[in-house]
């Protein structure tokens, strides 16, 4: 016997949704991204409120939408980024307006000038320095040559398109202004927790290659799979990139940054570090290809065991690197970046072993002198991933002495 969800077509609502939802409000009274997510949802709405009631209640606009409309395109994930992007918005609509303005007085509320200033609006758009805030230009010619065209006279025109430029101001204002004073955004976390994502996608992934390579089992679909997942961290490494540069605009304009006791942290430490671990993957996916490649039917196979498990001990080495990169602490940095030396010490170590490995055995010494066979290019890029590793911490510890 059918159900009645199942006779009327509906699908049954999923188990657990308000036990997820109580999970969500629960991580939001800590300090992450759920309670960044709330506190841009309360900031904006506040924004928006604000900005209506001056719009609509005191200043009696006839187009009031325009005022909250900016408020909450203002409130940014940093207060620099709420000043640059209300300056771009700014010029954007007041591009819009005017081109709208001299077009339209001069030609006339008609199809053709629509037509004209939509185009003359497009190419204003592109212009580099409007960045994201480019599409703007047209949208705001739109708006400005629909209430001129619903004008009755040229004074009336001129006031309407005059209002937009005040509202859009007015809303502008008041986002900045109050992403400046409720709970200005403070992202010093970002930077950590950039490095952090980073580093524990690579942790994963050596991780899961020291242990088939010391074993030697190098068939094709796990060594085409590293390849692949080498590959993907270009994507986590420009959201690294991303979080640090987002760190460090958090403290510009930022009136919290007097409350730290501490003061202005550095991030050059965790910029660096990201820089390098960036390098770092390409040097992991010359890795993964080169194994990927000596698994492959046509590939040179690498033959010799003493060599393969001497390179996953090295890259076991490294994978307790990530591992500790992974769980960077603000607090507790100087401690680990004394562990990490520790490490980074231990993966040395690994390194001149391999490397006399490879030296003291006839078939390896015979197969690195190719020009294209895998052990040549295994050693080349553990050397550069060993240099890399070492810049890394060197940076992270410096930061902090």
């Amino acid at each position: 016997m059918m159900r009645p969800s199942q006779r009327s077509g509906r699908r049954p609502a999923p188990q657990g949704r308000w036990a997820r939802m109580g999970q969500w409000l629960r991580r939001a009274r800590h300090e992450g991204h759920e309670r960044n997510t709330l506190l841009l949802i309360a900031k904006s709405t506040l924004a928006a409120t604000v900005a209506w009631i001056i719009s609509h209640s005191l200043l009696q606009a006839a187009a009031p939408a325009f005022a909250p409309f900016s408020a909450v395109l203002m409130i940014q994930v940093t207060i620099y980024q709420s000043v640059a992007q209300s300056v771009r918005y700014l010029g954007a609509v007041g591009a819009g307006v005017a081109v709208q303005g001299l077009i339209g007085f001069l030609a006339g509320p008609g199809l053709v000038t629509f037509a004209v200033v939509t185009m003359v609006a497009l190419v204003i758009g592109r212009w580099p320095r409007l960045g994201s805030q480019g599409s703007q230009v047209v949208t705001a010619a739109f708006f400005a040559f629909a209430m001129y065209v619903t004008a009755t006279s040229t004074l009336e025109r001129a006031s309407q398109l005059g209002w937009i430029l005040l509202l859009v101001l007015i809303g502008c204002a008041i986002g900045v202004l109050v992403n400046l004073v409720v709970v200005p955004p403070m992202r010093f976390r970002s930077a950590e927790h950039g490095v952090r994502a980073l580093a524990h996608a690579m942790c994963d992934l050596l991780s899961d290659m020291h242990p088939p390579l010391r074993e030697g089992d190098l068939d094709q679909e796990r060594t085409g799979q590293w390849r692949r997942r080498a590959s993907r961290l270009d994507s986590t490494v420009a959201q690294a990139h991303s979080s640090v540069r987002t760190a460090e605009e958090s403290t510009y304009y930022n009136p919290r940054r007097f409350l730290l006791r501490r003061g202005i942290p550095t991030f050059s430490g965790y910029a660096g570090a990201v820089e390098a671990l960036d390098r770092i993957t390409h040097q992991l996916a010359s890795v993964t290809r080169t194994l990927d490649k000596a698994a492959s039917s046509d590939g040179e196979r690498p033959e010799n065991p003493e060599f393969l498990g001497r390179y996953a001990d090295f890259l076991a080495a490294l994978a307790e690197i990530t591992a500790k990169l992974s769980e960077l602490d603000e607090n507790r940095l100087a401690e680990q970046t004394e562990e990490l030396t520790s490490l980074v010490r231990q993966a040395r170590e690994c390194a001149s072993l391999m490397t006399e490995e490879a030296e003291g055995h006839e078939p390896v010494r015979i197969s690195v002198t190719g020009r294209s066979n895998p052990y040549a290019t295994l050693l080349v890029e553990a050397s550069r991933l060993q240099e890399e590793f070492e810049y890394a911490c060197d940076l992270l510890k410096r930061s902090v002495e």
